[in-house]
């Protein structure tokens, strides 16, 4: 534990060297959180009557019900509660863990191509979560099956910016990570997830990479504060991410009027609906190219085309491509406010 501030100016005191499943400690030792059951059981396995006695102990605490993860953050929080008998503002050193499972990942082994595919997008991913930048950094690989620990990137803090006040109440880190964990719960559940549109993009890259190697991917997240967040995206979430993916057509009849700016041979004509130089203009396409040519435009002429626009959107409501079709010509009038 990291030295205690004395009063005056105090501040938050980080308190690291925590045993978290799959630490090594020296001489090679692993702790894990059910390690400490199993030497017990071991060592009493000759023992009926004791091994009778030691399994209803551990029931009666009731910590059989609970997984590694419970059972770290209560540590986390005891340890916490105990620090701040002394230094109120105690903080824990945040941890956040990747947990993936799949049929080549028993090994406990991080495969090159998995952090190539996985590291950077789930931390783009939190990021777009958190609203802000936050880059994280790897800490530790363990069993169970594979588990990447890491944890936030800490900036040396000045001296005289280090009072309680300035210390931010929830890291962005946590901010990112108690929203992802509800949109991966929500994606689970294949509940109404539109209020997350603008992380859609991010977590279908982080969905596909798990889709290509088979993978399965479990968020832990242990905030300063002694919480726990977590989360799991499966097969079954993937699968309904797919399906918010696939796209529909949705069309309108419009009018574009303006001034040619570009001709190309294949049938495209870049109409610009102002004298502006940041105007609208838009891709005006001629499914058939003689068309085009028997109108004989000119750079410049001004024009007014009735067009088909068609946005291809997906059940998010994302536009996922835009075009323009010719229809004919249209009566003079301005063109609508779209955008192109």
């Amino acid at each position: 534990m990291a030295a205690m501030q004395t009063a005056g100016h105090e501040r938050p005191l980080t308190i690291r060297g925590k045993c978290r499943p799959g630490t090594r400690l020296s001489g090679g030792a692993t702790v894990t959180g059910d390690s400490w059951r199993e030497r017990r059981r071991a060592l009493q396995r000759d023992d009926p009557a004791e091994a009778q006695r030691a399994a209803r102990l551990l029931d009666s605490m009731g910590t059989e019900e609970r997984d590694d993860e419970e059972i770290e953050a209560e540590h986390r929080a005891s340890r916490l509660a105990a620090a701040r008998e002394y230094a109120p503002n105690a903080l824990l050193e945040e941890e956040l863990q990747l947990r993936l499972t799949g049929p080549d990942a028993e090994g406990g082994a991080l495969r090159f191509q998995w952090g190539d595919a996985l590291l950077e997008p789930v931390e783009h991913l939190i990021s777009a979560a958190a609203g802000t930048p936050v880059q994280l950094e790897l800490t530790g690989i363990s069993a169970g099956s594979t588990v990447v620990h890491a944890r936030p990137v800490t900036t040396t803090v000045e001296p005289a910016r280090t009072d309680a006040l300035d210390a931010p109440p929830t890291s962005a880190a946590s901010t990112g990570l108690g929203t992802l964990t509800t949109l991966l719960d929500a994606l689970e559940s294949e509940r109404d997830v539109r209020e997350w549109a603008k992380l859609f993009d991010a977590v279908d890259t982080v969905s596909r990479a798990l889709n290509r190697y088979a993978l399965d991917l479990g968020v832990i997240w242990y905030g300063a504060d002694g919480s726990l967040r977590r989360a799991r995206l499966t097969e079954q979430g993937r699968s309904y991410v797919k399906r918010l993916r696939e796209t529909r057509d949705r069309d309108q009849e419009i009018t574009i009027s303006g001034r040619i700016t570009e001709l190309r041979e294949s049938g495209m004509v870049k109409v610009k609906t102002g004298t502006a130089k940041n105007a609208p203009a838009y891709d005006v396409c001629f499914e058939e190219p003689d068309e085009l040519l028997r109108m004989r435009p000119g750079l410049g002429d001004n024009v007014h085309f009735r067009v088909r626009f068609r946005q291809q959107l997906d059940f998010m409501g994302i536009a996922r491509s835009t075009e323009y079709t010719y229809l004919g010509p249209a009566a003079e009038q301005s063109s609508l406010p779209l955008d192109p």
